[in-house]
């Protein structure tokens, strides 16, 4: 394809409540095991609801295995029940399963609105999915009719999730023009219907006839929709309307609808859905089963209070740069502010051996906190050993819980060779561990442990202005917790200040938090000078000053007062850093939230990291953010990315609320932190705003027995003007750790990303128009350095032959700076288009080292003569020409016709 295909790294930071973080499911002897299904907190208590759920997971286990050629079938669930229903006797207590590592959450609404399922999706084509959303109302049948049986929609809804596929319909553009035909979206194209007008008031839908063609497109008009026949023979396929009876397929490479211009064209290269599965590591590693599969399994599990045991590092390196105290201040704000209320924490502290500083306390007071607080090490000597400081942490939550569903915090900054010794007890515990990896000579290991128990893995410089070890304790809110009891970070700011100097600044408490707020203000040598106003601006007192740990905070009473807190903070040759952490001001009102996730977290130079990062209050996007990634290495360098929700380079969909970016700014090997911070934006009706996404089609209707039957419309879209939101949000985003990154100077080695935001356009008869979004030099930074633009009359041609496909004269067409808006105009002069021909155009980015991006998605015109309205005469008989005319149909084509006296006539019909 002429192309240069570079792996890409995956990260996933999502500002979202409660979303996936590491899934437990693994492929077993062809089952998936290990699926966790998570009951929103939310949901009113409804015993049928677990039967519902097991019923579709049961009905949807032989439809996978049949529609997947005897491959796949689902063999375990885990159901976790919210806290606040009630307690039963066949409930247990959860292992690694949590809130945040569900694979599919029942919620009251779903993300894209009513009841549709739907499948939140970031990542490129084949990469699995982050969640899958169902409702209640759906779950109980009653979405049947637009939705069909609930254990088709969700194996629709699983293709989306675990291999990365895409829909195969498209709401937005409905039909295409073939060959000169026009045909509905729709895979495989052998699936029957009618195209009719569809006309809806108030909850009903009338058949108004035939479709009317728009006179300049050749394409019908909006009102215009593809009703299929209900009973019918063709067999595929699942991800364009599992509803029909018939369709028990995925689409394979023959029959899949290449021209349909829909997701899974456009994302996946025109490979049909089977394709992208056959090429998935789950069926690598599965072969046709000759018996049939069992029935799922269940297990029931209720969410319980937290148990955590803090298990942190005092051996000797913990003296260097400030470690220890910057670890007390971090572990302070954790027991002060993070950790909920209600919850047990313990604490032990290890060198070459382990001590136990606390055992398993419940926190029910701040007098609860102050003493666990007070436990904290003062002195740091001996060497690392972090197995006795695991075991010994076992052993103090086993005295009141067993280890099952608990959680360790490890903090480290030293090597240890004797750490794998331990694995297989972490492995046999069931708890979950977090690590944080503190300077540059950390345990290489130590990340093994979050992979393996679901953990967090985050990762601190010994840069203090930077804040990293605060962020990554202030990131440690419970992973089962109502988002509504969850810590929210709302700053976090450092700087390294000289003689007298001072850090300005204000922080933004919106309506959605404001309960429980607390200002921490840490420095390195002396208590700076501090002023805070509130809103009102009167002036804060009543900073707490621990001068051991050297920090000072202020608990605001009550709920603080809604709008930008102004603070001054003033001192000499020191750091200072300043973190504000709040909760939401009501349990009704969803905060926008920053929840951190890191979905893969081990890369290689030179593929990329993509960070993403999601912003919601509640179910809708927050949109127009200012979002910011900053990136610091082990070196203690830092790379600030702006993080952009415009649908090009790393970001897949346009204005859907997930900010994206390349980070290509590799300068050594070894971990590199990532902290986002966000800055206003706005909301907006989820359903007027946002693309069609990953879900099951909402069915317009369907033909039985010859007869037309309308489901209601889809709910209507509202006039709800864009509500403007001013807050701030920062959190830690994790860490990942990068591999063979080669000694400066570092080669340039990165490609343009690939444009998938092509769009094309024809006017007239021959002048085709161009948008997209300018690639950079490396992926989206920077600037290429030219384009390759190609067509064909095949799309399929284009795609596999684009190097010898018909080129474009770019010679004036200079690329812009990545991100920024292109647009280009050429025409078409082969006299051998004709009308109803189809053209497919593609474009290829080259930077200055002559490296080549993918191919982009190919899009595509159609060549059509608009039809003109029959005189009103009754006269059929044409006129005599004039004896010389130039007609010009406005924008369309020139046809000359040039009559001479000796009865010579000359037809010229050009495109030029």
């Amino acid at each position: 394809m002429g192309s240069l295909k570079s792996p890409v790294f995956i990260l996933i930071l999502h500002l979202l409540e409660g979303v996936l973080s590491n899934s437990l499911i693994q492929l077993n002897n062809n089952g998936y095991e290990g699926i966790v299904i998570a009951i929103d907190h939310n949901v009113p208590e409804d015993e049928a609801l677990i039967q519902q759920i097991k019923d579709m997971v049961t009905r949807a286990s032989p439809y996978l295995f049949e529609a997947t050629g005897k491959r796949f079938y689902f063999k375990n669930v885990a159901i976790l029940i919210p806290e606040n229903w009630k307690t039963k006797p066949d409930y247990e207590r959860p292992k690694l399963e949590t809130f945040k590592n569900a694979d599919i959450l029942v919620s009251p609404t779903s993300p894209i609105g009513e009841d549709q399922p739907h499948t939140e999706h970031v990542g490129a084509c084949g990469e699995k999915g982050i969640r899958i959303h169902l409702t209640p109302n759906f779950l109980a049948g009653k979405k049947l009719k637009e939705y069909g049986p609930q254990e088709k929609a969700f194996v629709h809804e699983w293709a989306h999730f675990q291999w990365g596929v895409f829909d195969e319909y498209n709401n937005e553009e409905k039909f295409y023009t073939s060959k000169g035909r026009t045909e509905a979206v729709r895979c495989s194209a052998a699936i029957s219907g009618k195209n009719v007008v569809r006309w809806c008031q108030g909850g009903s839908c009338v058949d108004k006839g035939k479709c009317k063609k728009d006179p300049l497109t050749g394409l019908y008009k909006k009102d215009c929709v593809f009703i299929p026949d209900k009973q019918q023979s063709e067999k595929a396929s699942i991800m364009y309307d599992q509803t029909i009876d018939s369709v028990v397929e995925f689409c394979t490479e023959k029959n899949h609808n290449k021209e349909a211009p829909n997701a899974q064209n456009q994302r996946c290269n025109l490979r049909s859905t089977w394709e992208v599965i056959q090429e998935s590591e789950d069926f690598q590693q599965a072969t046709p089963m000759t018996t049939q599969p069992p029935t799922p399994t269940f297990s029931l599990l209720q969410i319980g209070q937290r148990v955590l045991c803090l298990v942190l590092d005092k051996s000797g390196s913990m003296t260097s740069d400030g470690r220890l105290n910057r670890m007390n201040q971090a572990s302070k704000l954790f027991l002060l502010q993070t950790v909920e209320q209600g919850s047990w924490v313990g604490m032990v502290t290890f060198d070459s051996a382990a001590y136990v500083q606390r055992e398993l306390t419940q926190i029910n007071s701040a007098t609860d906190r102050d003493l666990l607080a007070k436990s904290l090490p003062t002195i740091s000597s001996g060497g690392t050993s972090i197995c006795s400081g695991l075991q010994t942490a076992f052993t103090v939550i086993k005295k009141k819980y067993p280890t099952d569903g608990s959680e360790i915090v490890l903090l480290t900054d030293g090597e240890d060779s004797t750490i794998s010794t331990c694995f297989d007890m972490v492995k046999k515990s069931g708890a979950i561990i977090h690590t944080v990896a503190l300077g540059p000579a950390a345990a290489k290991e130590l990340e093994q442990l979050s992979k393996m128990t679901g953990g967090l893995q985050t990762y601190a410089s010994d840069q203090a202005q930077n804040n990293g070890l605060v962020d990554a304790f202030a990131a440690l809110s419970s992973g089962n917790g109502a988002v509504s009891q969850r810590s929210i970070q709302l700053e976090s700011r450092g700087v390294n200040l000289q003689k007298n100097q001072w850090m300005n600044g204000s922080v933004i408490v919106d309506s959605t938090v404001g309960k429980d707020t607390l200002f921490l203000v840490t420095w390195t040598t002396q208590a700076p000078q501090i002023l805070l106003w509130d809103p009102s601006g009167t002036k804060q007192g009543g900073f707490v000053i621990d001068t051991a740990t050297k920090m000072a905070y202020f608990q605001v009473p009550g709920t603080a007062k809604v709008g930008s807190w102004k603070y001054s903070l003033q001192a000499s040759s020191q750091t200072l850093t300043l973190t504000v952490t709040s909760r939401a001001a009501s349990a009704t009102l969803p905060p926008i939230t920053v929840t951190p996730i890191v979905n893969k977290n081990t890369g290689k130079f030179p593929s990329p990291v993509r960070v993403y990062a999601t912003i919601r209050q509640g179910a809708s996007p927050i949109l127009r953010a200012s979002v910011t990634a900053l990136i610091e290495s082990v070196n203690g360098k830092t790379e600030t990315l702006e993080l952009l929700d415009n649908g090009a380079g790393a970001d897949a969909t346009k204005n859907d609320g997930v900010y994206s970016r390349f980070f290509t700014a590799f300068d050594t090997n070894g971990r590199y932190s990532i902290k986002i911070w966000a800055l206003g934006g706005v909301t907006a009706d989820k359903q007027r705003v946002l693309p069609q996404k990953n879900g099951a089609m909402y069915i317009d209707g369907w033909i039985e027995d010859g007869e037309i039957k309308f489901n209601p419309p889809h709910p209507e879209t509202n006039n709800v003007q864009d509500k403007q939101l001013c807050f701030s949000r920062t959190s830690s985003g994790g860490s990942f750790t990068a591999s063979n990154v080669p000694s400066t100077p570092i080669p340039d080695l990165f490609p343009p990303c690939q444009i998938t935001d092509l769009k094309a356009s024809i006017q007239g008869h021959n002048l085709v128009n161009l948008t997209w979004t300018a690639p950079g030099d490396d992926y989206d930074h920077g600037k290429a350095s030219k384009y390759i633009i190609r067509i064909s009359t095949s799309i399929v041609d284009l795609r596999d032959n684009f190097n010898i496909s018909v080129q474009v004269n770019t010679t004036d067409l200079i690329p812009k700076e990545a991100n920024s808006e292109e647009i280009f105009q050429f025409e078409l002069e082969d006299s051998s288009f004709g009308n109803g021909t189809d053209i497919f155009i593609a474009i290829q980015a080259v930077d200055k080292s002559n490296l080549k991006s993918e191919i982009s998605n190919i899009a595509r015109v159609s060549l059509f003569i608009p039809t003109e309205e029959p005189p009103a005469s009754e006269d059929t008989t044409a006129p005599c020409p004039d004896i010389s005319i130039n007609s010009t149909i406005p924008g369309i084509h020139v046809l000359k016709i040039m009559w001479k006296w000796l009865g010579e006539m000359q037809v010229t019909l050009g495109l030029h």
